[in-house]
């Protein structure tokens, strides 16, 4: 049996536009119109199984309703820039799925939509329209679904509705439904309808008096009232506005069903410009072994347990070009090392006999520093293990897709398969560096490639990639610090946080749990019946920025603030570091090069970088890092250096005068901003 899905291509590509964060590609295309309108039509696709889907869009040319009325969507916003590059975006991606198109100048999608339903259930067709626009209710009847999605806590919903369920929802049939826009009007498309007539008084007229003509049929016999004063002067104007509303039955349409069979939208065109968007999540549509996708990875698995079989595979080796590998570890301690030197080919050498961590160290790092290239998802995470440095031939499969694109949220060997091998983690394998030490070998020649297209060799090689080494030196030496002076502080934090607690407890008149936002908001709110926000289903807000505003407003406030700033002290900067002290009276914490999309590093386990300096006390926990004995820290910084850039690109004279006369930019802003003389501005 024919099916046919109709989608108002507009509508939806607007849903998908505000439905998704702003989304763009590496090279700065926006997006997520085009990804959010294939999120929503894919799902209505997978559930109604079409044999037909149309796709109608609207034409930037004036209508029939225009020139009825010169002000319809007079009252419109202009398109957002962001979403307008999307257009001819989305028409590409629809005719690469090989989904049909249909527009026509003097008509919107909704008369064209209209149209073809009539004429597809005519010839026996199941019809389904899509479109998040209510007018199209209009065109339910008993056997023509229309489907709106909506956002219903935080998750899109589709609602549907045949010509039942616009009864049960309007209290009027769909063909009343235009005579109830022709009252009430539609401020998104600016028809007037009759003033202050909404939709209950226009649904509670309509299901009394049948139709508008009813309605003025009967005008006379209305009781005086504001309302049939409106109805009177507003005559012309109701009648105008359910013939704006009407959606057109008859367009002049040239098309034929047969150019709407939905097949092979997954196809060679499909793919390429899902990749080329890197939709990602899309690209699994696409089966096993079809054009664009890898066939399932089935390497040759050969174990290496004994002293010649090692030989050999180093001799093996010696002879690539590159190799990936990929060390297998328990605890942190090494237990083998998995090797790859072909498409389809991958050793996993057992730590095992003769087989010792420091022959596999040593015959590696010959390797490196001989002609052959060793590929790594993590080359930082090998250095603990083989004494690589930067004079050896690497290549740290991880940091190139970083460098290619910098916004993505991880790049292990699982982005690595779907991203740059364009399939799945179908590697039947608990041994996670076998799958390692071939993704890295199949995607190194991809990555490199597109390195060499985007021009970026330069920032990988002489920048991120000897950054690995430098990286690695600081997590190993580690930075020492003052125990003992850490938890003399911490003591302090915990006599000031029990006065505090004490004070807070007899302004309050009673003790309750600080920490507990209810019990919190039970306190300022009720007890002490401070000035407070909308109560929620959880209790009153108890934020900083409530709080800030209620600092003059009771003592107590100044002391929840000053009690929070203490206990997160103490919490994250004492409990929190003097868990990673280790032994050697050090912090080995961890710095990640792939994390942020601006370049710069991120430190966790824990994060050294934002030890707080702005209150005194913070300023104490600064003074617990120490260096060696006859050691100095010493620290650099460029000044401003983002706004000197900005400077310089953008020629702003005021900038540029500033600089000239090295006066501080952030010092000018604050004066402008705050309304103070340059001169009193203070650092804070």
């Amino acid at each position: 049996m024919n099916k046919i899905l109709l989608i108002d291509g507009n509508s939806i590509l607007n849903r998908g536009f505000y439905g998704l964060p702003d989304l763009t590609t590496s090279d700065g295309r926006h997006t997520n119109a085009v990804l959010g309108f294939l999120n929503i039509t894919n799902k209505i696709i997978d559930e109604e199984q079409p044999t037909h889907v149309c796709v109608a869009f609207d034409v930037k040319h004036p209508t029939f309703r225009h020139e009825r009325y010169s002000a319809y969507k007079g009252t419109r916003k202009p398109m957002p820039e962001e979403l307008k590059e999307q257009l001819p975006l989305i028409r590409q991606v629809l005719k690469a799925m090989n989904i049909y198109i249909i527009e026509k100048a003097g008509y919107e999608a909704d008369d064209i939509i209209g149209t073809l339903s009539r004429r597809a259930a005519e010839k026996g067709y199941t019809v389904s329209i899509l479109s998040g626009d209510r007018d199209l209710l209009q065109l339910a009847t008993d056997s023509i679904l229309v489907r709106i999605p909506k956002t219903k806590a935080g998750k899109t919903v589709v609602e549907n509705y045949l010509a039942e369920d616009v009864i049960n929802a309007y209290g009027v049939d769909p063909v009343t439904f235009i005579d109830l826009k022709g009252l009430m009007g539609d401020t998104s498309d600016n028809i007037p309808g009759v003033s202050g007539v909404g939709e209950k008084t226009a649904a509670k007229l309509l299901l009394e008096y049948g139709s508008i003509e009813g309605i003025y049929d009967n005008i006379e016999a209305f009781k005086p009232s504001k309302m049939k004063e409106k109805l009177i002067s507003d005559r012309e104007l109701a009648f105008l506005s359910r013939e704006l509303a009407t959606i057109k039955l008859d367009c002049e349409l040239s098309y034929s069903f047969d150019d709407m069979i939905y097949e092979n939208p997954y196809n060679e065109n499909s793919y390429q410009i899902f990749k080329d968007l890197e939709f990602k999540s899309l690209l699994g549509r696409f089966e096993e072994g079809s054009i664009g996708k890898r066939k399932t990875l089935e390497p040759e698995i050969i174990s290496v347990e004994d002293y010649d079989e090692f030989s050999k595979l180093i001799d093996v080796c010696s002879k690539q070009e590159y190799i990936g590998i990929s060390y297998n570890t328990d605890r942190n301690e090494p237990v083998g090392i998995a090797v790859c030197t072909a498409d389809d080919r991958v050793y996993d050498v057992k730590i095992i006999n003769f087989i010792s961590d420091s022959l596999i160290a040593g015959e590696f790092l010959k390797l490196a520093k001989s002609n052959t290239t060793i590929i790594s998802m993590d080359v930082k995470a090998m250095l603990p293990y083989v004494s690589f440095d930067d004079e050896c031939s690497l290549f740290d499969i991880g940091i190139g897709a970083y460098v290619l694109n910098p916004l993505k949220e991880s790049y292990d060997y699982r982005d690595i398969l779907s991203e740059y091998l364009a399939t799945e983690d179908n590697i039947a394998l608990d041994n996670i560096s076998v799958k390692e030490a071939i993704v890295a070998y199949l995607s190194y020649p991809v990555i490199l490639a597109k390195l060499e297209e985007q021009r970026l060799q330069k920032l990988y090689y002489d920048i991120e990639l000897p950054c690995v080494f430098s990286l690695f030196d600081m997590e190993k030496n580690g930075i020492r610090v003052d125990r003992e002076g850490l938890l003399e502080f911490g003591k302090k934090l915990e006599v000031k946080i029990d006065e505090l607690t004490a004070s807070i407890y007899e302004l309050a008149g009673c003790e309750f749990n600080i920490n507990s936002t209810k019990q919190l908001g039970d306190i300022l709110f009720e007890r002490l019946g401070l000035k407070h926000g909308k109560k929620t289903k959880t209790g009153y807000s108890t934020s900083v920025d409530v709080l800030e505003k209620l600092a003059d407003e009771h003592p107590i406030i100044p002391m929840i603030l000053e009690y929070r700033q203490l206990t997160k002290l103490k919490s994250t900067y004492v409990d929190g570091l003097v868990g990673y002290i280790c032994e050697d009276g050090r912090i080995h914490g961890k710095f990640n090069q792939t994390v942020t999309a601006t370049g710069r590093i991120s430190s966790t386990e824990p994060n050294l970088q934002n030890i707080p300096t702005r209150l005194p006390l913070g300023r104490e926990v600064r003074k617990v890092f120490i260096p060696e004995k006859d050691f100095l820290f010493i620290d650099a910084d460029y000044s401003q250096i983002e706004l000197r850039v900005l400077a310089h690109m953008s020629n702003d004279s005021t900038l540029i005068d500033a600089y000239n006369k090295d006066e501080d930019i952030h010092a000018i802003t604050a004066s402008e901003v705050f309304g103070v003389p340059l001169q009193e501005v203070t650092p804070l």
